[in-house]
């Protein structure tokens, strides 16, 4: 016959046991959540920059379209929005900026550009975030 002692101890241990496999669960459950978030705004990020970088090819037709272009314009797309800033900063340069936001995640493109005789030529092109 057991002691009733021997029977606190195994339920003891099946307790301290399922503790530490719901303490086990419960981080990779937020572990796997993290991920999950982690990987959103990854995506997201992607998403903003492909968006930007959008932008500024439409800036770049603006360019090439008219030469003297400058000023402030906007694209709309299904997945989201974006703007650029076409700026003079002497002679035949241009800087370009845009930006873009995708839920909380904001990309940022600069783009410095030469007016040729018969060309835009981009001499830098920077992801600012």
């Amino acid at each position: 016959m057991t002691s009733p002692q021997q029977g606190y101890i195994a339920l003891i241990s099946v307790l301290i046991t399922s503790a530490a496999a719901m303490a086990i669960a419960t981080t990779l459950l937020i572990t796997g959540t993290d991920a999950q978030r982690v990987n959103l705004v990854m995506q997201r990020s992607i998403q903003a920059r492909q968006l930007a970088h959008g932008c500024i090819e439409e800036a770049l037709q603006k360019i090439h379209e008219s030469t003297t272009f400058t000023g402030t314009s906007s694209v709309t797309l299904p997945t989201g929005a974006c703007s650029y800033t076409i700026t003079n900063t002497g002679g035949d340069n241009r800087t370009i900026t845009a930006s873009s936001t995708i839920q909380n995640v904001v990309r940022k493109v600069t783009v410095y550009v030469t007016i040729g005789s018969s060309s835009v030529s981009v001499t830098s092109w920077q992801d600012v975030s």
